[in-house]
């Protein structure tokens, strides 16, 4: 079994360390009302007030360059903290406007919210965004054409593969595949309103969870996609333990450490000889 991409000389397998910088909008597009809870709210806001310059600081220790996922509405709540991750190197990429479900919209509405939300991440960092995640990861049939469309690289929605791949009906788009298991969400996320009560896993096993994945995803020669949050990644204790994970990876021979863009337009380079449906070669 062969990976469908080949990658750079001297490296097996990538890890890409990304961020979805939610803020309150992880709340606000739960329940509107949210927005009058000010205790709600101060769990979004942990990210950006506090979560990103641990984060930051975390990043430039490690000579890391990663990209951030950021709504339209945190970019405009938060546009310091946005262009302040512009400045630091990292790419900024597009997570919808109010980390909004798509289901249910036309393509004239999710049309709007791709294009309204790439001016306001244009506007603070001058770049527009190439890169696509949507919030939860739920995209729409008409998603993809509407990527390609616009002159977007890559997206990072879809579980189907354990390797980039191209889309087959738009192979300029570039499909990063993401996965819940190595999402901090379902381990850290926790709240009252809505109710989220779940078990806040300890550091110390959510680092045994991810370690095993990059194992197994290395032994294959793939894509080991983190998808973090500031507000919930960003505290000390878990930190620490992403050091940990970052030291074993950075001490396995043949990884390749790289952000979303990178890796997108690596994938779409003849050397790459990316495939078209994430699927091994025999």
């Amino acid at each position: 079994m062969k990976p469908p991409i080949t990658w750079p000389s001297g490296t097996t397998s990538a890890v890409s360390i990304t961020f979805d910088l939610d803020a309150e909008t992880a709340w606000i597009s739960r329940d509107a009302a949210n927005i009058n809870r000010l205790s709600v709210m101060s769990q979004g806001a942990y990210g950006p007030k506090v979560g990103v310059p641990l984060i930051l600081d975390f990043l430039d220790r490690n000579r890391l360059t990663s990209t951030f996922f950021v709504p339209g509405w945190t970019a405009e709540r938060w546009p310091d903290v946005v262009a302040e991750i512009h400045r630091r190197g990292h790419e900024i990429g597009h997570h919808g406007y109010l980390h909004e479900a798509l289901e249910g919209k036309s393509r004239e509405e999710e049309e709007l919210i791709l294009t309204g939300s790439s001016r306001i991440l244009a506007d603070i960092t001058g770049t527009r965004p190439v890169g696509y995640r949507a919030p939860l990861y739920e995209i729409t049939p008409e998603t993809t054409s509407l990527l390609a469309k616009h002159g977007f690289l890559y997206a990072s929605n879809l579980q189907d593969s354990l390797w980039p791949y191209r889309h087959p009906e738009a192979p300029s788009l570039v499909e990063l595949p993401a996965s819940w298991i190595l999402d901090d969400g379902p381990f850290f996320a926790f709240g009252l309103r809505p109710n989220l009560y779940r078990q806040i896993f300890p550091p110390a096993q959510v680092l045994s969870v991810w370690r095993d994945e990059f194992r197994g995803i290395r032994a294959v020669g793939g894509l080991t996609m983190l998808i973090l949050h500031p507000q919930y990644t960003g505290r000390p204790s878990r930190l620490n333990m992403l050091q940990e994970l970052v030291d074993e990876m950075r001490d396995t021979e043949g990884v390749w450490f790289v952000n979303g863009v990178e890796l997108a337009r690596y994938a779409l380079t003849a050397a790459a000889n990316t495939g078209t449906d994430g699927r091994p070669r025999a």
